[in-house]
């Protein structure tokens, strides 16, 4: 299957910096992972094992540029607003310009098949470019990534309701934005608090103070209910495409509770579905526990797609022509 398997370039070592990837000089070819100067530059992270089979990684908060303690090997691009992605003065933060961003991204990677890692404001813009192509897709590692209103806590109803006009809106999602506030996010709803690690929410709150990024997180605070509103349109994806499915959530998230989780299965019912006694950053706590149940499910799906593509008569070296 020809790319079928998102080997990743500019391989870095697990235990290495992060590494940004700048643009060439004029008449040398681009490396992957860039858009033109004139569009937002999506820092882009990339490690692994020569023979991996690796998911493209769309987060939130924590922004992207944050691994987890033992990195699972993706593609995880920072959007722009987060990590140390660079946006045009002027840019429009909004969930579909993200997935515009995105899907430019996942094309100059050459990418044409792939797992989708989808986590938080992953969600909504990873559905974004599988309704815009789904043959890109060729399955789904959910981990509190919501697309139902079942998944919605009363608190985050409430924060979708506001707008820039309702009294006092733009204060209550700055509160979300402190240190208070983002430590919160991280701690809610996890057993033993003394799991997380601080450097988390101290370098979310580094990359929150940069100039511009708190606009960037109002804007899109105020949009999110244009995912709501689509909503019935991934539920119809879903069951059209059927894609094969792995989810894994804290059923403890304040913003979206276990219910969600279990919503996947009214349209992808063959889905695998694993709750873990954690709140929103899952990874954070159960890293041990969910690394190995994605590395099995990216086997399996590779494996079964690569079986899909052989015709009958044909072999993996090519087709069959004795007799």
């Amino acid at each position: 299957m020809p790319n079928a398997s998102p080997l990743l370039r500019g391989i870095s070592d697990v235990d290495s910096p992060d590494r940004v990837h700048h643009p060439p000089p004029p008449g040398r070819r681009r490396r992957p992972g860039l858009l033109p100067r004139v569009a937002p530059r999506p820092c882009q992270r990339t490690r692994a094992a020569a023979d991996a089979r690796l998911p493209v990684r769309l987060a939130s908060v924590p922004p992207p540029h944050r691994r987890p303690r033992r990195p699972i090997p993706a593609d995880r691009p920072d959007y722009p607003g987060f990590g140390h992605t660079h946006a045009p003065a002027g840019f429009t933060y909004s969930f579909d310009r993200l997935a515009d961003v995105t899907e430019g991204f996942v094309q100059r990677l050459g990418l044409d098949r792939f797992v989708m890692y989808i986590f938080d404001f992953g969600a909504p813009v990873g559905f974004r470019l599988a309704e815009r192509h789904p043959e890109w897709i060729a399955g789904l590692v959910v981990q509190n990534g919501n697309a139902y209103t079942e998944g919605l806590s009363d608190g985050a109803r409430a924060f979708i309701a506001l707008r820039p006009e309702t009294p006092g809106a733009e204060q209550t999602i700055r509160d979300l934005l402190t240190p208070t506030g983002v430590r919160a996010q991280y701690e809610t709803g996890v057993a033993d608090p003394l799991l997380i690690a601080p450097d988390g929410w101290a370098l979310d709150q580094y990359f929150l103070g940069l100039p511009g990024r708190e606009e960037a997180q109002l804007a899109l605070a105020f949009d999110y209910h244009s995912n709501v509103e689509r909503y019935d349109l991934w539920h119809a994806w879903l069951r059209e495409h059927t894609p094969p499915t792995l989810i894994t959530w804290g059923s403890n998230d304040p913003f979206f509770p276990a219910p969600g989780a279990h919503a996947y299965l009214r349209d992808i019912p063959n889905a695998e579905l694993h709750l873990f006694d954690t709140g929103h950053f899952a990874l954070e706590t159960h890293l041990p526990q969910i690394a190995p149940l994605i590395a099995d499910f990216l086997d399996r799906t590779w494996n079964q797609q690569d079986s899909a593509v052989q015709q009958p008569g044909q072999s993996a070296s090519g087709p069959d022509r004795t007799g």
